[in-house]
């Protein structure tokens, strides 16, 4: 993939935000050559996301994307899952030799070696310079965006000055609301 010219891609979570960004793209025009879609897995065959979300996703979002927006929808999965992550025996430190245990779903363990660690072996695929990665920060989100300077990462939410709340008016309007907000 060295050497092409700018790829626009969107990092999807299938979450409001991330969601409301591609809907942004469509009703601004903006460039956007494929969506990513990192999906944590349970094991190796069973999927780690709740059911309701996992059949949004792939029911819902992915024939939008590719119908409506006409670009690519990745699904992406790590080497790493819920169970790796639960007989994890920690090398070093005052756990050194103990278990992990099962991790909580979404905190820091299972985000960073799950959800992201696939997206950044994505993007290494890429020379940095060659891609722009819009991703579902809104514009109320202040420390997340201060985070983002000097990134190759755009927030739609905040170039548009959408807040989270609207992001939400916004996915639902468009029928893209993912039913686990129903009880999460």
């Amino acid at each position: 993939m060295r050497g092409v010219s700018v790829k626009y891609i969107a990092s999807c979570s299938g979450g409001k935000d991330s969601v409301a960004t591609l809907i942004l793209a469509k009703q601004h025009n903006e460039p956007l050559d494929m969506v990513v879609f990192a999906e944590v897995m349970f094991d190796e065959k069973i999927s780690g996301e709740m059911p309701e979300h996992r059949e949004f996703v792939y029911n819902t979002l992915k024939p939008w994307v590719e119908n409506e927006l006409g670009v690519p929808f990745n699904i992406l999965r790590s080497d790493r899952n819920f169970i790796e992550r639960y007989r994890h025996v920690f090398c070093r430190g005052q756990n050194k030799g103990k278990v992990h245990g099962f991790p909580i779903p979404g905190m820091c363990m299972i985000n960073r070696d799950c959800k992201l660690a696939p997206i950044k072996k994505f993007y290494k695929g890429f020379d940095e310079k060659d891609i722009t990665q819009y991703v579902g920060i809104a514009a109320d989100e202040v420390k997340r965006l201060k985070r983002m300077e000097g990134t190759n990462q755009i927030s739609l939410l905040d170039k548009y000055h959408y807040t989270e709340e609207m992001a939400s008016e916004l996915c639902k309007e468009y029928g893209l609301y993912s039913p686990c907000y129903e009880y999460t």
